[in-house]
């Protein structure tokens, strides 16, 4: 049985309405992906919004080695949509040197992919909606342009607590500090756990707060039964298209400016940082060398190099990276040799993701994970989950992590306030007035 599909031209500006529609209209499922690019002219983006609901079929990544292959064999042989997560203690199967050991406040597998009953996507001119569903499209489309144009920002006013608070924070900063001098590594990404217990929010609406005030090109609204993602990520993992394969690492952070002449100030200073082009440096090393593992050799560029992107709250210093996939790799390849991303670990990163069980006192889950999908033809867009609030309905735990890459030239008390100025950004939208 094969989707059915329906396409509907958009006159300009119709897609801002109709995006808010589709979002309204997917949470009567309990199983939903929604991926949006917030209008930001990013490269490589085939979609302003991608959304997957329902499911046809469930693919679970199994807790093992295979679990990927086996995911990339069974959409060779059924090629189809797939949408889901990896978190980041799937790194423990794919290292046996790499072990998790801290409590899980989240349920989400470690990884977990579906073939959605439904998918709907704007194209990436907003020209042209596309709904291609197991049921009539006719009526699904009737179904959204029913739904509500307006979205909730209504959120109760939660007060969050720091797993680690500001000495506990320095004093690990000044050890990793220590690690690095004594040749331990060379930059790790060290982060932190905001938390609330016993909150009952509305998951869409602290999403659309979240994004309307910190708009992002790889957001994401994640629902998988009583579980929740609301995410403003700014940064892709990887995408390939067609044997391309690309990675856009993410490091080095400035807070906006006030105006623009402080802006273009900030800008400047963080284009012109030796310590934020070092930190960029080594993840785009680092993200070279993984992507050697499954692409033809001579195919690695560094396609763009510390490339400044400007977003609500700051500026982020980001590098692209490209290779050639080899021939007979598949996506549980590229994923297989480069996951974790190492703007979330740090170099070399089988020591780094040991430090960071050792000095992190909180499980990592989704948060420095990813979301994203695989289409029909193969190809595949990932995020990394970051700027994330996670909730699970059930027990009523609310929580997000922030951090920030560690260097021997890292003022500890500097990384705390650059640490605490993401974290605002996520707090603000349930924040006491």
């Amino acid at each position: 049985m094969q989707r059915k599909k329906l396409t509907k031209s958009l006159a300009p500006n119709e897609w801002r309405i109709l995006k808010n529609r589709m979002l309204n209209w997917s949470t009567q499922f309990s199983i939903l992906l929604f991926l949006d690019t917030n209008n930001y002219p990013h490269s490589h983006s085939r979609y302003e919004c991608l959304i997957g609901v329902g499911n046809s079929s469930l693919v679970p990544v199994s807790e093992s080695i295979d679990g990927l292959n086996i995911l990339a064999k069974q959409h060779h042989q059924n090629p189809d949509w797939l949408f889901g997560h990896i978190c980041y203690e799937l790194k423990d199967q794919l290292n046996s040197k790499t072990k998790s050991t801290k409590i899980q406040r989240h349920n989400y597998p470690l990884a977990h992919f579906f073939s959605p009953h439904t998918v709907c996507y704007i194209n990436n001119t907003k020209s042209l909606l596309c709904i291609e569903s197991f049921d009539d499209p006719q009526n699904i489309l009737i179904e959204i342009l029913e739904s509500s144009e307006s979205l909730s920002t209504q959120q109760q006013k939660i007060q969050f607590y720091q797993r680690t608070d500001q000495d506990q924070y320095i004093q690990t900063v000044s050890k990793l500090r220590e690690h690095i001098a004594a040749g331990d590594c060379y930059e790790i990404n060290y982060c932190c756990e905001g938390y609330a217990e016993n909150v009952n929010i509305d998951p869409v609406s602290a999403y659309t707060s979240l994004t309307t005030l910190s708009s992002a090109p790889f957001a994401a609204y994640y629902r998988l039964g009583e579980q929740y993602m609301m995410s403003a990520s700014p940064e892709r993992y990887l995408v390939k298209s067609g044997s391309q394969i690309v990675a856009q690492p993410m490091k080095g952070t400035i807070k906006r400016g006030n105006d623009k002449i402080e802006d273009e100030q900030a800008k400047n200073a963080l284009r012109n940082s030796i310590k934020e082009q070092a930190e960029n440096v080594m993840i785009v090393d680092l993200m070279r060398n993984d992507l050697a593992r499954s692409c033809k050799v001579g195919s690695i560029k560094v396609d763009e190099l510390f490339g400044i992107y400007s977003f609500p709250q700051v500026h982020q210093m980001i590098s692209s990276i490209s290779g050639i996939l080899k021939e007979d790799f598949t996506i549980s390849d590229i994923l297989r040799y480069s996951f974790p991303m190492g703007s979330m670990t740090g170099a070399p990163k089988i020591k780094v993701m040991e430090l960071i069980e050792t000095y992190e006192n909180f499980r990592r889950q989704l948060f420095s994970g990813s979301v994203g999908y695989i289409s029909p033809d193969g190809n595949c867009d990932f995020n990394v989950i970051i700027r994330s609030l996670f909730y699970n309905r059930v027990t009523q735990y609310l929580s997000y992590a922030t951090g920030g890459a560690i260097t021997f030239d890292s003022d500890p008390l500097n990384e705390w306030e650059e640490m605490r100025l993401k974290a605002a950004s996520l707090e603000r939208i349930f924040a006491f007035h």
